[in-house]
């Protein structure tokens, strides 16, 4: 009996190691300025796969955990900038920045296009 119980802690360990192997967490700089782009920026993240996703309007980085088979950081990050949002990789198209409200549109830094 004692020999089951060792044999069946171990196979739901690794079961439970096997299922969390796949989630991963990532932090990257996202810019904004305000509650409302808190929510869209965190909404975008989750659209893209994020299963949490928390921004800071202080420090302007996002933490973000997503399953790495379904989705990845870049991903994320180019669904982000598609809601007109910078990330450190990818840069919001113009017209797309300029949608956002007032409140949200920060300075951006000059260079190309990467969205």
């Amino acid at each position: 009996m004692k020999k089951i119980l060792v044999f069946v802690s171990l196979i739901i360990v690794s079961f439970t190691t096997i299922l969390h192997a796949q989630d991963s967490t990532s932090s990257f700089k996202v810019f904004g300025n305000c509650e409302s782009c808190k929510s869209r920026i965190e909404k975008a993240a989750k659209a893209a796969g994020a299963t949490k996703a928390e921004w800071s309007e202080e420090t302007k980085l996002i933490a973000v955990s997503f399953d790495a088979a379904k989705t990845s950081s870049d991903k994320i990050q180019q669904k982000i900038a598609a809601v007109g949002h910078d990330t450190e990789k990818y840069k919001s198209l113009e017209n797309t920045y300029n949608k956002l409200p007032g409140c949200c549109k920060y300075e951006r830094e000059s260079g190309t296009e990467k969205q």
